[in-house]
Parts: structure tokens; C-alpha cells; sequence
């Protein structure tokens, strides 16, 4: 297979951005630079909230930006494209329409993983944004396995760690995050997808175990595959 550019359009939010680089490069199958992954990557932070636009839509739309992000990338190579986002895959269609080249579904491979490995009870922890736009509810449903979102109090929580902990530079509370575990274990479910990349912050940070599905890793060896390379074992 002929190996592809990949590009980036990050800045949804900076730390996942790096975070995924680094895991691309670590999970590809090379001994060489050269062997590694080419990509080129935006680090756009001005790029408008998601969830804020989800939740009223009168607030200013990421879509035309990312987009603009898109076509900079193509322009420059860019042949596959990966968003380290998962509520910005709400607007996905769009997305990959104004793009006009392939761009990695993290939420579908996500879920997938999700069934591959067994799970049969996920807890979704994402955005408010994410979860009411129901893509990850609905993709779990494809791939036959449950998904589980937390109750209003929780989802407070979950919310907290993403904006008040990791998007401001912030450690992680780890009392909130017990809570949030706590709470979702009493739903009875067998693994955790992380469905939002600042989460995939708290999963290194923690030091989290295998029983929390990292969408941003799954993005991450799912753009290593849609480019023509080979993970490492």
C-alpha cells in the first residue's frame, strides 16, 4: 500500500494535539526516521469550542475553521486526515465533505475497538457536547455493544476535569475522578471509553489500567493503518 501524508488538525484541545504525535510516532513499526509516519499538523487553538457551539448555536461555529485548517493541509500534502477530537466528530459529514479527502472516524473506530475487545457494557465519558449529539451512543449501537452515560451530577464531574483541570493547565483531581469511577462502576460497566482527548490526558497523567478504552490511541493506530504503515507489536 502506498504510504500516505497525514494531517493533523489540531489545536481540539493542544495537549491531545501533541499527545497524538507522540503516540503515532511510538506505535508505528520503524527503525528508521524515515520509516515513521509523515505528517503535518495545525495546532490551531483558535479554533471555537465545540460543545459551546453544540449547546447554543448562536456561538461561533468551529466547522468553516476547521475546514480552512483542512485545506492548508492538503495544500501542503496531506492525503489522510485525523481531528484529535472526539466532539468535533459531530460534525463529521461536514468536516470530511469540506475537506474532500479521507478523514479517520475516531467515535466509529472507537466502538469498534470497543466490540473487538469484548466489551458488552461501556461507559461513555465525553463532552456534554458529545454526548448530546448521541454520536458515540449511536456507534457503540452499531458495533453491538451498551452504552452507558453518566447522570447529571457526574457528568458535572466529567466536565470539570476536561475544563477546569486539563484545558487549563491544571493536575488532574484525582477525588473527582474517583467519584466519576465510582459512579459509572455502580452501572454495572465493563470497560470506560474515554471519549474525549483531554481525558486521554487523565488516563497518562493516572496512569490508568486496561479497562479504559483511549479513543485517542485508537485514532492514533487507526491513522498509523489508514496511511499505509504498520504498528509495532
Amino acid at each position: 500500500m502506498k504510504k500516505k501524508v497525514l494531517g493533523i488538525i489540531g489545536g481540539v484541545g493542544p495537549l491531545a494535539t501533541m499527545l497524538l504525535g507522540e503516540m503515532i510516532v511510538k506505535r508505528t513499526k520503524a527503525k528508521s526516521d524515515q520509516q515513521h509516519v509523515n505528517m503535518v499538523i495545525t495546532n490551531n487553538t483558535s479554533i471555537p469550542d465545540r460543545t459551546t457551539y453544540i449547546l447554543d448555536r448562536s456561538k461561533a461555529n468551529p466547522v468553516p475553521v476547521m475546514i480552512s485548517d483542512a485545506t492548508k493541509l492538503i495544500s501542503i500534502g496531506a492525503e489522510v486526515l485525523a481531528v484529535p477530537c472526539n466532539t468535533a466528530h459531530s460534525f463529521y459529514q461536514d468536516i470530511q465533505q469540506g475537506a474532500g479527502i479521507q478523514m479517520v472516524h475516531m467515535i466509529d473506530e472507537t466502538a469498534k475497538r470497543a466490540a473487538q475487545i469484548g466489551a458488552k457494557k461501556v461507559g461513555i465519558l465525553a463532552t456534554t457536547g458529545t454526548l448530546t449529539t448521541s454520536v458515540y451512543q449511536l456507534a457503540c449501537q452499531r458495533a453491538g455493544v451498551q452504552p452507558v452515560v453518566p447522570d447529571e451530577e457526574t457528568q458535572k464531574l466529567v466536565m470539570s476535569i476536561i475544563y477546569d483541570d486539563v484545558k487549563a493547565s491544571q493536575p488532574v483531581d484525582f477525588l473527582k475522578w474517583q467519584q466519576i469511577i465510582s459512579k459509572m462502576d455502580d452501572l454495572s460497566c465493563d470497560y470506560m471509553i474515554l471519549g474525549c482527548t483531554e481525558l486521554s490526558i487523565v488516563k497518562k497523567e493516572l496512569n490508568l489500567g486496561d479497562t479504559y478504552i483511549d479513543s485517542l490511541m485508537v485514532l492514533a493506530e487507526s491513522s498509523i493503518l489508514a496511511c499505509g504503515y504498520e504498528l509495532n507489536d
